[in-house]
């Protein structure tokens, strides 16, 4: 629960307090009928003060509003809508105590000072939000009446959020909201297109290569070198993680031809497409090795490493 205040009509709200809602009832949605345990959700104000509540001290929102005496169950809509203490709920919107006790004072003091409207927005989730914006949309993807209030709430979060002014709620002959000003909503999280490198595999045939030698191939400075390079390289692949991933563990295979050339590099274990294709592209840039032996002569050789992305 976010609490935004201004000085003056004309300055912009400033957030000052935060309290985080201790409990919860219902689903997300509107509440439509006494006893589904819905916290309301739309544009509400505060129409009560009570400092005897059973639960310590609460304040009453104007529950069922315009909207909800038309779209609710018009015989029993339900109601005694509050903010309160007691930590417990079956629809209401419950802080703590030393919280319920802050916010009735600032509310007081806002009513003693004129503001007989003190408004109570009461939104379904943060839009901005990834998680919480993925679920909404899986819940209301099939629910069209759902979905059209989400969105007519979207708009209102978002005028808010650009300009810091409360926005003008209406409410038409249907029951719905119509945010006036507020622009068309678009798709949140839309991700960014990844363009691929280009770069030119390094493949070759190769008709032999023996599963054991008499020394293997060996890294330009030794083991060593060859350590710095596969960290250098798993710090360089981190900009190619999928979002919300900060490491991972990929595996390839490639050959180091007889004249030491690392070639035919293939991905045992990746990330995703994008990141796979990345990674080949990095780790064939690795110089030439010096050649297994076999028999006194080089051959190919099969090599398959592991690498650690993002990993100090």
């Amino acid at each position: 629960m976010e609490v935004w205040a201004k000085n003056t009509i004309k300055d912009q709200y400033k957030l000052v307090k935060i309290y985080k809602v201790c409990a919860l009832a219902g689903t997300l949605g509107p509440k439509r009928f006494e006893g589904d345990y819905q916290v309301p959700e739309g544009f509400y104000h505060i129409n009560h003060f009570n400092p005897n509540s059973s639960y310590y001290l609460s304040l009453g929102l104007n529950y069922p509003n315009a909207s909800d005496r038309i779209l609710s169950d018009q015989l029993k809509p339900g109601g005694d809508i509050y903010i309160h203490g007691g930590c417990a709920t079956v629809g209401c919107i419950p802080i703590k105590d030393d919280q319920i006790d802050e916010l009735y004072i600032l509310a007081s003091a806002s009513k003693s000072a004129g503001q007989d409207f003190i408004p109570v927005h009461v939104f379904p989730i943060r839009y901005d939000v990834k998680k919480s914006y993925d679920y909404l949309g899986r819940l209301t993807k099939d629910d069209a009446n759902l979905k059209s209030f989400s969105n007519k709430m979207e708009q209102a979060y978002e005028y808010f959020e650009q300009n810091k002014q409360l926005p003008i709620v209406m409410v038409r002959d249907d029951g719905e909201y119509f945010v006036y000003g507020a622009e068309p909503i678009s798709e949140r999280f839309v991700p960014k297109p990844k363009i691929k490198s280009k770069y030119e595999k390094v493949v070759r045939e190769i008709d032999f290569v023996p599963d054991a030698v008499a020394k293997w191939p060996e890294y330009p400075g030794g083991i060593g070198e060859y350590e710095k390079f596969l960290k250098l390289l798993g710090g360089e692949m981190v900009q190619f993680l999928p979002e919300n991933v900060a490491k991972a563990t990929a595996q390839v295979e490639y050959i180091i031809d007889a004249d030491g050339t690392p070639v035919n590099f293939k991905v045992k274990k990746g990330v995703d497409e994008y990141f796979d294709h990345e990674l080949i592209g990095k780790i064939q840039k690795m110089p030439k090795w010096e050649p297994a032996i076999y028999r006194e002569k080089p051959v190919a050789k099969k090599m398959v490493q592991t690498i650690l992305i993002g990993v100090e």
